[in-house]
């Protein structure tokens, strides 16, 4: 399975990673179409929400766009899924009342 579907896999569908890192449906969609890896910013956003690397989500030229990763050990580039509470659905804000 490829980085990116394992990224939408833990996010609960396309449109959540959607949502979660600021982009629409139709972007992921092409992305996974079209074979093209998300541009850097969205690695990171995409790294945050899920727990899929940077690195395995752009294999062929991380290292250039994250030098500071390079000196990382390989085994941290394949990082765990997120827990239970991840895969909740997000939080909702609940007014606050003063007493």
């Amino acid at each position: 399975m490829k980085a990116l579907d394992i990224a939408i896999e833990r996010a609960g569908g396309v449109g959540r990673l959607a949502v979660a890192i600021g982009v629409g449906q139709s972007v992921i969609s092409n992305w996974r179409a079209r074979g093209t890896k998300p541009d850097p910013v969205h690695c990171v956003a995409i790294e945050r929400f899920t727990a899929v690397s940077r690195q395995n989500l752009r294999p062929d030229d991380w290292q250039q766009i994250w030098p500071e990763l390079a000196a990382q050990p390989s085994e941290t580039l394949f990082t765990q899924p997120p827990g239970p509470a991840a895969d909740a659905a997000p939080p909702v804000a609940q007014e606050c009342t003063h007493d």
